[in-house]
């Protein structure tokens, strides 16, 4: 066992990948089989992967999910900010420029507006718990964003780090329910070609929930909601600080 689990850590990243591959496998047999392909594979491995995050930090006492065992300590590599901004910036690659100017103004607008209302609504869940400073409104108003601009505002305002790790625990679970709700919610909202898989990432704006979400839904679409997602955090990571932080000063003080 001991020469098993050398190996495993020696090989991490290749064992990672073998075990999101065989999870991939699963699932898409599980999707075959047991809903006839309603609910696209994808989805079902974003939720297998969450259940098995969950019980690797049960069962370890850890903070790293299954990575904590020491035979899958490859999947920190895999799963961590490296590979994910990759992954996320070589979805740009497949994108269509003439359907990506065909946009226009309500390509941009959507941003805007996600960035707006996605803070607007965090901010006013912190302030119904009982935070009144301008700092953490904007940090977890911002983390209701993505959990990308929650941290880059609080680090920025000077937020707690409490606030600024709850402003990543909104964050993450917004990514969750947009990768799985995504595909179950697509054909009710059109979410069927390019212009409205553009919308729907400048809207919610998570680039990682976007993507999974629409992988699980017709990985065509993934190139054209990733990209203004992307767009999404920088426009937040933007104003969180500065517009949206003076705002808030100038409304509850300081």
């Amino acid at each position: 066992m001991d020469t098993f689990v050398s190996v495993c850590k020696d090989n991490g990243l290749i064992v990672a990948f073998a075990l999101v591959g065989t999870l991939m496998l699963v699932s898409a047999w599980l999707s075959k089989k047991l809903t006839r392909g309603r609910l696209q594979g994808s989805a079902i491995a974003i939720v297998l992967g969450l259940a098995l995050a969950y019980w690797g930090g049960s069962a370890t006492g850890g903070d790293a999910g299954v990575a904590d065992i020491a035979a899958l300590s490859g999947m920190s590599l895999m799963g961590g900010a490296m590979l994910r901004d990759f992954a996320i910036v070589s979805t740009a690659y497949g994108v269509d420029l003439k359907e990506l100017k065909g946009a226009g103004a309500a390509g941009a607008l959507s941003i805007l507006l996600g960035v707006v209302v996605s803070f607007v609504g965090g901010a006013l869940i912190a302030a119904l718990f009982g935070y009144r400073d301008a700092a953490s409104l904007a940090t977890i108003g911002a983390g209701a964003a993505t959990y990308i601009v929650g941290p880059v505002t609080g680090t920025a305002v000077g937020a707690s780090s409490d606030v600024i790790a709850l402003s990543v625990a909104a964050g993450l679970v917004k990514s969750v329910v947009v990768m799985v709700g995504t595909p179950l919610a697509a054909r009710l909202i059109g979410l069927n070609n390019a212009k409205s898989a553009m919308a729907f990432g400048g809207l919610l704006g998570t680039t990682s929930g976007v993507a999974g979400g629409l992988a699980a839904t017709d990985k065509r679409l993934v190139p054209y909601g990733a990209m203004t997602a992307t767009f999404y955090t920088g426009v937040g990571c933007l104003l969180g600080p500065s517009l949206f932080y003076v705002s808030l000063r100038a409304l509850v003080g300081g």
